[in-house]
């Protein structure tokens, strides 16, 4: 007996002896090695500004041509975009609005984000990497061409101290949407019904204004320019809304992120959405009848709130 518990003794004190070896074998270790960590930079964002991410396509006009992209827009394209803009809303809940159009995204956060204690590289690869895969994973959804191969997008961080400064981005932006497309659906126009090759539309349009571009789609092709969906002449707002459908209990309004395609240069945006630049809370969002991409929009949304909640 004196024996057996005296052998339990010595089998318990080197075990304990074992562990406290591992334990300041490792300690020893990460002392000797943690010294890495300083070569890290401190990247976090300063406080009180607006933080935009914006992230663009790589080489997305010969991703476009390997996947025969309706020419000058394709519509299920653009939604393939805004699909992935919405799954990168819907992760951040800082966000308080998104803009898309061509191959980027822009995204606006709070002023107060902690989102990630604002360090601007977990910010930017989160959102990044998150855009990419939720581009990817949408595909499907709005695309009848698979997949051929999978796009890259990249990223930046830009900071705007003012809330004009951010407006003035934003209608930058927006400004973009219409000087691009305007070419685009001249110089298409002129080489898709009128035959000309890419070089005889460039030399056309060279040095022409917009006036000049919207009389050529009058007189030659008959269309109004004004008149074409709006998403290709401004791009797409995404805004955190509560939604409320024809003459539906507003207490029964679901919230969602709505697509929108609207000025946002002037001064009525602005004044209609204030919760942007104001204390954020989802301003309510009235419609008559849904139209059938955002019908789906929010039915995927709402099915996949459905869907976490059970889990």
């Amino acid at each position: 007996m004196y024996f057996r518990a005296l052998n339990r003794i010595f089998t318990k004190f080197s075990f304990t002896n074992k562990c406290e070896t591992a334990l300041y074998t490792r300690s020893m270790a990460c002392s000797r090695y943690e010294y890495v960590k300083s070569y890290e930079q401190d990247d976090k964002i300063l406080p009180n500004v607006w933080i935009v991410i914006r992230v663009d396509g790589k080489k997305f006009h010969k991703f476009a041509n390997a996947h025969k992209f309706e020419k000058p827009n394709d519509e299920n394209a653009l939604n393939v975009m805004n699909a992935a803009g919405i799954a990168v809303m819907e992760e951040f809940r800082d966000i308080v609005l998104g803009y898309g159009q061509s191959d980027e995204y822009s995204f606006v956060f709070r002023k107060d984000t902690s989102a990630f204690k604002r360090r601007a590289a977990k910010l930017l690869s989160y959102v990044t990497s998150m855009f990419t895969s939720s581009y990817v994973l949408s595909w499907s959804q709005w695309m009848q061409r698979p997949l051929s191969y999978a796009p890259c997008f990249d990223g930046r961080i830009v900071l705007y101290p003012s809330d004009e400064n951010l407006r003035d981005y934003l209608s930058w932006r927006q400004a973009d949407v219409h000087v691009n497309n305007l070419y685009n659906t001249a110089f298409w126009k002129l080489v898709l019904e009128s035959g000309l090759t890419n070089q005889q539309a460039e030399e056309r349009l060279r040095g022409t204004l917009s006036s000049d571009k919207n009389e050529l789609l009058f007189q030659e092709f008959g269309i109004n320019y004004n008149t074409l969906p709006a998403m290709y002449r401004k791009g797409t707002i995404l805004l955190r809304k509560r939604v409320v459908i024809g003459s539906q209990d507003e207490q029964k309004g679901r919230q969602a992120i709505v697509p929108i395609h609207e000025d946002l240069i002037g001064n009525e945006f602005w004044k209609q959405h204030t919760e942007i630049l104001g204390k954020y809370v989802p301003g309510k969002y009235v419609v008559s009848s849904l139209n059938r991409h955002l019908e789906r929009q929010l039915a995927k949304q709402l099915e996949k709130e459905a869907t976490i909640a059970e889990i």
